[in-house]
């Protein structure tokens, strides 16, 4: 695959992301009481539901900057893949705890199932990991061309 194509898909990824995350951190805003109080009846994170509360949305809209800022997308794509990772993670510390938890994630995205979020995750880690990858190739084909 040409580097052009790299990039586009690098492009597409990061923008599926930045939806993702303006998305998410939005509809958290916009409804924040009742984010705060469904991360407070988390088992494993009443007791810091007040600050991821207040701090996540912000962290989504960081991440979103990162992605947008060319120079700073691989730190973005990698902050993705963590914050995807945790939320996978957490969902799956959520199964083991109660199934009945509601999901605090905003919008649309709290109708899936608990199941159908660690399918929709798995693809954005994937999407993630296929972006960093990418990206990593193409930043090194270009310093190679600068190079000669």
């Amino acid at each position: 695959m040409d580097i052009s194509k790299q990039s586009t898909i690098v492009d597409i990824i990061s923008v599926l992301f930045m939806v993702l995350f303006l998305y998410t951190g939005i509809s958290k805003l916009m409804d924040y009481s009742l984010f705060k109080e469904q991360i407070s009846t988390s088992p494993l994170l009443a007791p810091v539901a007040r600050y991821v509360a207040g701090g996540l949305p912000w962290a989504e809209f960081l991440v979103t900057i990162l992605l947008i800022v060319p120079r700073w997308r691989l730190k973005g794509l990698n902050a993705s893949l963590g914050l995807m990772v945790m939320f996978t993670g957490y969902i799956i510390g959520i199964l083991i705890f109660n199934k009945k938890i509601p999901c605090s994630c905003g919008g649309v995205l709290e109708e899936l199932s608990w199941k159908q979020h660690i399918i929709f995750n798995s693809a954005f880690i994937g999407l993630a990991v296929t972006g960093i990858v990418l990206l990593r190739r193409v930043q090194r084909e270009y310093k190679m061309k600068l190079a000669l």
